[in-house]
C-alpha cells in the first residue's frame, strides 16, 4: 500500500516529537557542569595577572596575603 515509504510523513514527525520530549524530560534532571558557568575567583585572576606580568612579585604576595585573610574571616563567619 505505501511501498515501504510509510515511515516518512506523520510517522517520522511523531518519532521526532517523542524523541524531543524525552530529551527535554531527561535534560531537566541532568545537572549542567558548573565549569561552563564558573567565574574565576579572585585568586585565579590574581594568578593570571601575575603570570601575564601585569603585577610584580611583591604586589602578588601582598594581594595573596590579603585574599587569604579574607577567606579565613569568611570561613570563621560561616561557621558561626
Amino acid at each position: 500500500m505505501y511501498n515501504g515509504y510509510h515511515f516518512l510523513g506523520m510517522h517520522l514527525i511523531w518519532w521526532c516529537v517523542w524523541i524531543f520530549f524525552i530529551f527535554v524530560i531527561f535534560g531537566m534532571f541532568i545537572p549542567v557542569p558548573r565549569s561552563r558557568f564558573r567565574q574565576d575567583s579572585a585568586l585565579d585572576i590574581l594568578q593570571k595577572r601575575f603570570a601575564a606580568g601585569a603585577i610584580t612579585t611583591e604586589e602578588y604576595q601582598e594581594k595573596k596575603k590579603i585574599w587569604k585573610m579574607i577567606q579565613k574571616n569568611q570561613t570563621i563567619i560561616n561557621k558561626s
